[in-house]
């Protein structure tokens, strides 16, 4: 697309000068090959940004940071906008503000040291101990084929909340990655780093259970430690989400599970338990430890108890709720 396709002629234009210098600085970034997603972003951004200067009666050349704050603060409170959403707004606006000062057009750049607040991290859902017992301790259906899958399944989750593995970590698991003696299990996470993670008693139980039925069904001498019975081959991620909402579903659980929260639960009611945050940093394969310090803020009910039960000077009264 042509460069002239984006700057409109019919475009309202409430700073002439400023308008001047913006056709210029995009007509450098298009001979620089920036796409033209970027230039039309870039352009409808500052479009913007002059039209809120209008309405305050001040020109871009004569802009504050004050202003700057302003006009960013209106994006976000009153047009309702997550900060994810006009980073790129804020990196075409100062992108342009540079150019304006190196032209000396512009006395110095408003938006020198201007940084959108980064919004608080969500923190992960976690099912409690007793939900996720609820899910591993179902009864076996009584359909033979039915209980054929859920020995498979409840291989697969009690696998996933014993080591804390990323769904595709599971899918990607073949035989020789369990070491049944060791009680561990190599993992290929992120970036192909491999990890060992420590597995519990009753996964290897259910593991143990499910491989005769593996060695019946796999095909093709798969080599994929969790194979659909249907196609004998390795599972996908997609089957492995369908099979716990199913599972969930038969246990009566109305919350809606999927595999990365038996990733999460395993996370923290392992760190509730023991406070090793570089243990289950490891064991997670997290490259940078404030990843895992998200879980020390999940439960903080059994962390008031705890405080309310041992700290000298705390209220031994319950806590209000």
């Amino acid at each position: 697309m042509r460069l002239s396709a984006i700057l409109n002629p019919k475009t309202p234009r409430p700073d002439d000068a400023a308008w001047g210098y913006l056709t210029a600085w995009l007509e450098i970034l298009s001979q620089q090959n920036f796409s033209t997603h970027t230039i039309n972003a870039y352009h409808q951004s500052i479009i913007r940004l002059l039209n809120f200067l209008e309405n305050q009666q001040k020109k871009l050349l004569h802009a504050t940071r004050l202003d700057i704050e302003q006009y960013f603060g209106t994006r976000l409170e009153e047009d309702g906008l997550q900060v994810s959403s006009i980073k790129q707004e804020l990196a075409g606006i100062r992108k342009f503000c540079q150019y304006l000062t190196e032209q000396h057009y512009l006395a110095y750049n408003p938006t020198t040291g201007y940084k959108l607040k980064t919004q608080p991290r969500n923190l992960p859902k976690v099912a409690d101990e007793s939900l996720i017992a609820r899910l591993l301790d179902q009864p076996m259906p009584s359909e033979p084929m039915a209980a054929r899958l859920w020995v498979r399944d409840k291989a697969m989750f009690e696998l996933m909340y014993s080591s804390g593995l990323r769904v595709s970590e599971l899918v990607g698991l073949n035989m020789g990655d369990i070491n049944f003696d060791e009680k561990i299990v190599r993992v290929l996470g992120k970036g192909n780093k491999v990890r060992q993670v420590p597995v519990g008693s009753k996964a290897l139980i259910a593991i143990k259970h499910y491989l005769p039925h593996r060695d019946l069904w796999q095909e093709q001498n798969s080599n994929a430690l969790f194979i659909s019975e249907r196609f004998g081959t390795r599972l996908s991620v997609r089957a492995v989400q369908l099979r716990l909402t199913a599972c969930a579903t038969r246990a009566g659980i109305e919350l809606s599970l999927h595999p990365h929260l038996l990733r999460h639960c395993f996370a923290s009611h392992l760190l509730t338990a023991s406070g090793d945050l570089r243990a289950v940093q490891d064991m997670l394969g997290h490259t940078n430890i404030s990843t895992t310090q998200i879980y020390t803020q999940v439960d903080f009910g059994t962390l008031s108890q705890v405080y309310d039960g041992t700290h000298p000077r705390a209220n031994k009264k319950s806590r209000p709720r």
